[in-house]
């Protein structure tokens, strides 16, 4: 298939995935989108059509993860945030190997992602494209078609694989800028007649709300096309964004415009530092704040707390949305990555991963006090896949590397890391995730499901 027909294919692949989700969404017709659960309550499992979807994902976040940072953080008789979602399930996560329909059983952020961005199986590296490399039309694209604002927050670069699979199409993650496309996805290269890089692709599709690191990706420049020799930058700003690159200015943008903060060249700094994990293991201690952290750069939970501000307002009045006004204004879609729990299992790094995950937690807490006020909103929280860490009894020799922390309960917790002969390059695992839900519809994420399932309730909740 030719550069040009990839291009024309992606743009009739959109407009036919919206006609195919009106049958996929039969049950749910006649619903109104913008229908409360009625409970008034938050955390209803409910039943009605949602106004408002937040999908939170704690990349790399398995069992494993979730237990040893409820152990460290409030004890193991102790509740996270996520903890009280009430409707629990599992889902796999396998990918497919490129150009078939075989399993590949451990799967990267990029083929996740694009299941449950598109609901359609792909190969490790692929960015909302198939297993041939056929683009394919995403939730948030779908929503934005359908009126609904949209937002998309990352404590990693925005090109990254998780908030990338949201708004852009790509044969490869790493083709994040201009340059890298040129010579890794000559195919989606503009001056090919693609569509360009995930940074240009980003700024197309233009969600209401974009918000993470990756600002080298931003500052290279255009090679072809309309924005030729400006930067990619400069063609967000073309597109109607804002730009902010601080918290200050994050929180200092004026409503009603699109927002797209770039905090980092790379991504975001850590929030926690600790113990190096060794053969033979490390004393019990605790963790400590991130000394070094940048203090010009958001927390994941503030940009969470901008970004359903923003939301809110523009739901509310209707600006950027395409409702019919009054009460039957859209609501809005977001997603909220915690990228580098999974980072720091790479890493095999136990006070990076547990940090990232209480901040991601808090900005799950947030979600939910927003849920409390707002009923008629489902709140999903999930992984992506799994990954190395395992808590393995204190004082045990293992095959990898061990580090000992002293917990809330005050009490040693041994994390191990054991999936690599190299410290840090820790291994995914190809277990199943838990995904949890609150508000209406929250039900369908119970039992064992596909992570593509996850795609048709979030589609169905919206009313696409």
């Amino acid at each position: 298939m030719t550069a040009n027909k990839r291009v024309s294919t992606r743009a009739k692949a959109v407009g036919a995935g919206v006609a195919a989700l009106a049958l996929i969404g039969t049950a749910a017709a006649g619903a109104s989108p913008l229908a409360s659960n009625g409970n008034g309550k938050g955390y209803g499992k409910g039943g009605q059509q949602p106004r408002n979807v937040i999908l939170l994902i704690g990349d790399g976040m398995g069992d494993s993860e979730i237990t040893s940072t409820r152990n460290y953080q409030v004890g193991a008789n102790g509740r996270l945030n996520l903890d009280t979602l009430p409707s629990t399930g599992a889902y796999t996560t396998y990918a497919l190997q490129k150009g078939t329909n075989v399993p590949d059983y451990v799967t990267d952020s990029a083929a996740s992602g694009t299941g449950w961005a598109t609901g359609t199986k792909t190969y490790n590296g692929a960015i909302s494209v198939d297993t041939n490399g056929k683009p394919l039309p995403t939730i948030l694209e779908r929503a934005k078609a359908a009126g609904y604002n949209t937002g998309d927050v990352s404590t990693a670069e925005i090109q990254d694989a998780t908030p990338a699979v949201l708004g852009s199409h790509v044969t490869s993650r790493d083709c994040k800028g201009p340059s890298a496309t040129t010579a890794k996805c000559p195919s989606n290269a503009i001056e090919n007649g693609g569509a360009g890089s995930i940074s240009e692709q980003l700024m197309m599709t233009r969600p209401d709300v974009l918000l993470g690191g990756g600002k080298k990706y931003l500052d290279e420049r255009v090679v072809a096309g309309k924005y030729a020799g400006q930067t990619v930058l400069d063609q967000g700003r073309a597109q109607g964004y804002q730009v902010a690159t601080t918290a200050a200015e994050m929180q200092a943008a004026p409503l009603g415009k699109p927002l797209l903060g770039a905090f980092a060249p790379g991504n975001l700094d850590l929030e926690w530092t600790g113990p190096t994990p060794t053969r033979t293991g490390t004393p019990a201690q605790r963790c400590a704040v991130n000394a070094k952290r940048n203090p010009a750069q958001p927390h994941l939970s503030q940009m969470t707390r901008v970004a359903l501000d923003r939301l809110n307002s523009l739901s509310r009045d209707g600006k950027g949305a395409k409702g019919r006004g009054g009460a039957d204004k859209k609501g809005f879609f977001l997603q909220v990555e915690g990228a580098s729990i999974d980072k720091q299992n790479h890493a095999a790094n136990p006070c990076g991963q547990i940090g990232e995950n209480v901040e991601f937690d808090k900005a799950v807490g947030l979600a939910l006090n927003y849920q409390k006020q707002n009923p008629n909103t489902l709140v999903i929280v999930t992984g992506d896949h799994g990954h190395t860490s395992q808590i393995v009894p204190t004082g045990s020799t293992t095959a990898g590397y061990t580090a000992t922390l002293t917990t809330a309960d005050n009490a040693p917790m041994t994390i191990s890391y054991a999936t690599s002969d190299v410290l840090t390059g820790q291994e995914h695992t190809g277990t199943q995730i838990r995904v949890a839900a609150g508000g209406p519809q929250a039900g369908r994420v119970s039992g064992v499901t596909n992570q593509t399932d996850l795609f048709t309730t979030m589609s169905l909740a919206l009313g696409l």
